[in-house]
């Protein structure tokens, strides 16, 4: 147990390490970005989930972000329940997802932010145990008077792999933002991380995100380390 703990633990260095890495090779300097969301399952169906963190999504400048969602899914599919059986993110098992949510969103010198936010993620299993997700997502926001909105769509490639007994989840994704207010695609993000699931109720999610933004600047570059706690609870059995 100790020899498995020790090699668990020099894996979350060793991912630590190149995402810092990889952070300082692009920009000389570099945001710290944490995140924490809490789920609760109501029912098989329904879910919902109150995100507070630190963002710069579309090209923004540094902003705190916090607001609920509800969840709205179809039954799991055998296929997905297999591939996603030691990540505790149940959604994965979903091959369909609808999501409503409302944001908050704060930045120093600046108006405060409402945003509306609508989305559809779409799980498709894969062969050799890899999962794709898809989502679709609109922002509609209000700022100062002034709305604008957004689309963003992120596909994210990801497998489960073992270390002895312990299970972790890599993954890549790539976001590309159409901005209403640029009248363009201005803004693609990419990912790099390791969902690391702890016991039934915690999964730390260490990730690496560089940015490239033409809305307001040609070819505007972002390097942000990001460090995500998902906190999944339920009412009843599971």
């Amino acid at each position: 147990m100790r020899e498995h703990l020790k090699s668990i633990f020099c894996f979350v260095l060793l991912t630590l390490s190149l995402l810092f890495t990889c952070a300082s090779v692009h920009a000389q300097s570099v945001q710290f970005l944490p995140e924490i969301d809490t789920y609760l399952k109501l029912n098989p169906n329904v879910r919902v989930y109150f995100q507070a963190k630190d963002d710069r999504e579309g090209g923004d400048s540094l902003q705190a972000t916090l607001g609920p969602s509800i969840q709205f899914y179809l039954k799991p599919l055998v296929r997905l329940k297999n591939i996603t059986a030691f990540d505790l993110d149940d959604a994965k098992q979903r091959p369909l997802i609808l999501e409503i949510g409302y944001r908050y969103i704060t930045a120093p010198n600046a108006p405060s932010e409402n945003r509306l936010l609508v989305a559809a993620t779409s799980n498709f299993p894969m062969k050799a145990a890899f999962l794709i997700t898809d989502r679709n997502r609109t922002d509609l926001d209000w700022k100062g008077g002034v709305f604008s909105w957004r689309y963003r769509n992120k596909l994210t490639l990801e497998r489960t792999f073992a270390i002895y007994s312990y299970h972790l989840i890599p993954y890549v994704a790539a976001e590309p933002f159409y901005e209403s207010q640029y009248g363009k695609w201005s803004t693609t993000s990419l990912y790099t991380g390791c969902q690391l699931p702890v016991g039934k109720h915690v999964q730390f999610n260490p990730y690496y995100e560089h940015d490239n933004n033409t809305g307001k600047k040609k070819n505007y570059q972002v390097d942000s380390i990001g460090l995500g706690l998902d906190l999944f609870f339920s009412i009843g059995k599971e």
